[in-house]
């Protein structure tokens, strides 16, 4: 089984960075892909970003590509976001996931972080 947990969301102004953080419970980890996901009030829950157990990038989302960069330390059990130049549109609850495979689909879920981009 593993368990996620997202940190590092909060309160910023356009054109500012936060990080991002996934701490992941559970010794199958290093051989999970992972991904971030964003849900805007009101909107469908999007997919930002994936990599996969080896650290090479699935991909981005278009509105993030250039922006965002998503990484992960297998041996600390840890997923990252770096968010630069924040938009307005990039306020949402951000979610890391994790799966065995890259097929649409994730398995484990964190609780998600919020990030809000005020102008």
């Amino acid at each position: 089984q593993v368990q996620l947990i997202e940190s590092g969301g909060g309160l910023v102004q356009a054109g500012g960075s936060l990080r991002l953080s996934c701490a992941a419970s559970g010794r199958t980890f290093s051989s999970l892909h992972m991904a971030w996901f964003r849900q805007a009030p009101g909107k469908e829950r999007e997919f930002v970003a994936g990599i996969r157990w080896s650290g090479d990038i699935i991909n981005y989302v278009d509105s993030v590509k250039g922006r965002f960069t998503i990484s992960r330390d297998n041996a600390k059990k840890m997923g990252y976001l770096q968010m630069n130049s924040l938009k307005p549109e990039d306020t949402a609850v951000y979610y890391c996931a994790a799966d065995g495979t890259v097929a649409g689909s994730w398995r484990y879920w964190g609780q998600g972080t919020q990030v809000t981009v005020s102008s």
